[in-house]
Order: C-alpha cells, then structure tokens, then sequence
C-alpha cells in the first residue's frame, strides 16, 4: 500500500517513523530544514532512523492509497492543492488532526463548519466520502530539524463516519498494528473525536496560558477550575447535537494530570511563534454553541485570550 504523510511534524513524524516498518511504502509531505534533515539524514524518533521518500512538492510523490493528513487543521486550507495532487480514484484521506473536521456533517444535514472549512473549499476539493476519521493520542513534539521527540502514548482511533466496518479502515488499521502502533477501529468516531476535543479546548489552552505543562495545569487548583468549566462547556455543545461524551470531567481532568511533561502543542506552536490551531478547537465548539443556542462564556474568554497571547508573542 502507497501511503503519503502529509504534515512530517510531531505527529505526522512519530506515524512515518512506525509505518516505516510495516508493510507500506511510506513518503512524506514535509518543508523547510525539516525537510532537508529528513532528505539528507532520515527521520529519528527515539534510537530508531528510517529513510522515507520526503519532498515539499506532493505532486513528485504520486497517487496514493491513502494520505494521512497531520498537518495542524487550520493550515489544511492552503494545502488543498497537494493533497488534490496526491488522490487517486479511490484514495483514502484520513484527517488525523486536532478538532471538529470538515465532514463532521456528511450525512447529517451536510452543514459547512466556517471556523474549520471557509467557504466550504476542503468539502469541494477532497470531498466528504474519502474521509476515514483519526484522533490521536500521542504526546511528542519535533526537537530539531529531522527529529521527532516522543515523551508518551501511541494510540490511534479511526472508523469511517458513518460507523461501518469498511475494508479500507481495516486495511490501514492492519498496517499500523503490524507498525506496533495501538490502534483501535471505532463504530462512534464523531464521539471519539468530541473526546479527544474536550481536552483541546479546555487543558491546552489553560496550560498554553500558564505556560506550564498539561499535568501541572490540570493539578493548579485554579487552573482546574478554569479547565473545568470550559470542558462543561463544551460537554453541553456536544450535547446539544446528540452527542454525550462519555468521561466524567473530573476523571478527564485527573489522566491529564499524570501527564507532568507534556507540553501541548498550542503552547509550543505560540512559543515558536507559529499561528495557534484556535479555528478547528475553541472556534469550532463556540461555532456549534452558536448555532445551538449554548452560550460558551469560558470557551469565548481562553479563546480571546490565547489568541492575544499568541499575538503578542
């Protein structure tokens, strides 16, 4: 199976690094120094090197079976055009990226999500139906040019939207197993993904503030309260469109706070004065609150805020 990275950062890195070792022939989608560290002396996580075809023009790589795309979801848009060069007839686009994803409504009213799709140009160029869903759960961060730092997790969630047990997911998720990645085939995966964004907009923006790890966040008497009203928040916006997370706040926040070293990737994306991932996270759950008529008075305050402290450098 021909399978493209788009987005070699810290995810995309740790999943390239994995798949080299199955049975695929894996390239990546990749720019900069990073780039030419991956060209000149492979991709490193760990004591593990691999060499993977790497290139920042995705058209020298060909069509794919499928492209994971790990990119951060607000730089998706401006990417539209590699990722079209990449796709063949029956291409699979697995969006493992942070936050509600541009089909979330596929079969559900077909609605647009403006914080996450503007003028609805990913629904029209990738289209909803090669969709398979993917959340993460991997901490890991790109320490220098090349080489990916992975500091805990390697579980990864995917299914097809509509809940079905597709051969393609089972393909993929076949291929990550024989990767030695934890892999799970999921009959919710708008659920799961809702599960994976209560911490995005509640924890990262929190610590992002603080400037302090997710664990030391979520263990701050007062930061816990904070991160606690905006999960409720957003609790009550997925709830307001069927969806019940299935965790108990509190249990969410208490498995955030083993986690002592895990700087999330907001805070290191604002650090390294990169544009924050805020659309997809925070703009997407305050979009759906609005159209649901739940008011997000916590989730509108981190996200005011946060995008000051980015602003501001």
């Amino acid at each position: 199976m021909r399978i493209a990275v788009y987005g070699a950062g810290a995810i995309g890195g740790h999943l390239a690094v994995s798949l080299a070792g199955a049975d695929a022939d894996i390239s990546v989608v990749a720019r900069g120094l990073h780039l030419d560290a991956i060209r000149e002396r492979g991709l490193r996580m760990g004591e593990r090197r691999v060499r993977v075809r790497a290139s920042a023009d995705a058209a020298e790589l060909g069509r794919q079976d499928a492209v994971f795309i790990t990119l951060k979801s607000h730089q998706l848009p401006a990417a539209l055009e590699g990722v079209s060069a990449l796709l063949g007839p029956d291409t699979a686009v697995v969006t493992a990226m942070n936050g509600l994803p541009y089909w979330y409504f596929h079969g559900r009213g077909d609605r647009r999500i403006e914080s996450v799709d503007p003028g609805g140009r990913i629904w029209s160029a990738i289209g909803p139906g090669r969709a398979v869903g993917c959340i993460t759960f991997v901490a890991a961060e790109v320490s220098s040019p090349g080489v990916v730092h992975h500091t805990g997790g390697a579980e990864y969630r995917m299914g097809e939207p509509d809940g079905s047990d597709s051969p393609r997911v089972a393909a993929l998720a076949g291929i990550l197993r024989r990767a030695g990645v934890g892999v799970e085939v999921s009959a919710d995966i708008r659920t799961d993904i809702w599960l994976k964004l209560l911490a995005n907009v509640s924890v990262a923006p929190v610590a992002a503030l603080a400037c302090a790890s997710v664990g030391e966040a979520a263990r701050d008497e007062g930061a816990r309260k904070a991160i606690r009203e905006a999960m409720e928040e957003c609790k009550a916006v997925a709830r307001a469109f069927g969806v019940e997370i299935p965790i108990l706040t509190e249990d969410r926040i208490d498995k955030t706070a083993a986690f002592d070293t895990h700087r999330p990737s907001l805070l290191q994306d604002i650090e390294r004065g990169r544009p924050p991932e805020l659309a997809p996270t925070l703009g997407a759950v305050r979009e759906l609150g609005g159209m649901a008529g739940v008011e997000t008075p916590v989730l509108d305050a981190l996200h005011a805020l946060t995008r000051l402290r980015a602003a501001s450098g």
